[in-house]
């Protein structure tokens, strides 16, 4: 910094002081330091379940092992785990959820992170049905969602050749650096997806990241 601009910032800094006005110093955080948690879903924040309670698991730091399984999200969300956590979510019946958030190093590198969520999900019923042929996948695209920086919401329908069927509701959003991604699933159809609340449980999900 220049000696007259440094000596300019000093005197108005003392000119404050000598007022009595606080004056606040921003430090940057330390370099290597573990990022703050991101805030989570709760378990009232999910769709309601027309007969069982939601049930929250704790915020867990890494990668989800369900989420590093998955055909869909597995790619792009799986790795270390250093900079990620996840919170899983039940019911008494076969209704579940998950939440999980990574935090990447730049708004550069979460841009990017976003956009190989969403094609990772729009890929993903093609990956299903060349993994298992005896599976039919559809997917549907419910649009985006005016929150933060961003978010996008997707159904998910798999069919069996016996007739089993999942249908799974998916979103991703982004604040930021942090990305984070909803994942809620049961048995059945588009039909008994809710649609409506899990857009509203996505923009709760990316109003509470920081």
């Amino acid at each position: 910094m220049p000696k007259h601009t440094r000596a300019g910032a000093l005197t108005t800094l003392t000119a404050l002081a000598a007022a009595g006005i606080a004056v606040t110093t921003v430090l940057a955080p330390p370099a290597g330091a573990a990022p703050s948690v991101p805030g989570f879903l709760a378990a009232k924040d999910l769709p309601p379940h027309a007969t069982s309670a939601w049930t929250a698991g704790p915020v867990t730091a890494g990668a989800s092992p369900e989420v590093e399984q998955d055909r869909c999200l597995g790619m792009a969300l799986g790795g270390d785990g250093r900079h990620s956590w996840y919170r899983g979510f039940r019911t008494d019946l076969d209704t579940s959820a998950r939440q999980v958030t990574v935090e990447q190093p730049s708004v550069s590198a979460a841009k990017g992170l976003f956009s190989r969520v969403n094609r990772d999900i729009r890929s993903c019923p093609g990956w299903i049905e060349q993994a298992d042929p005896e599976t039919e996948a559809t997917l549907k695209d419910y649009g985006t969602l005016d929150v933060e920086e961003g978010a996008h919401v997707y159904g998910l329908h798999t069919e069996t050749s016996w007739g089993a069927t999942d249908i799974r509701l998916l979103s991703v959003g982004r604040d930021g650096r942090t990305v984070t991604v909803v994942d809620w699933g049961q048995l059945g159809d588009f039909g008994d997806a809710p649609v409506k609340a899990f857009k509203k449980t996505t923009t709760t999900a990316v109003n509470k990241l920081h």
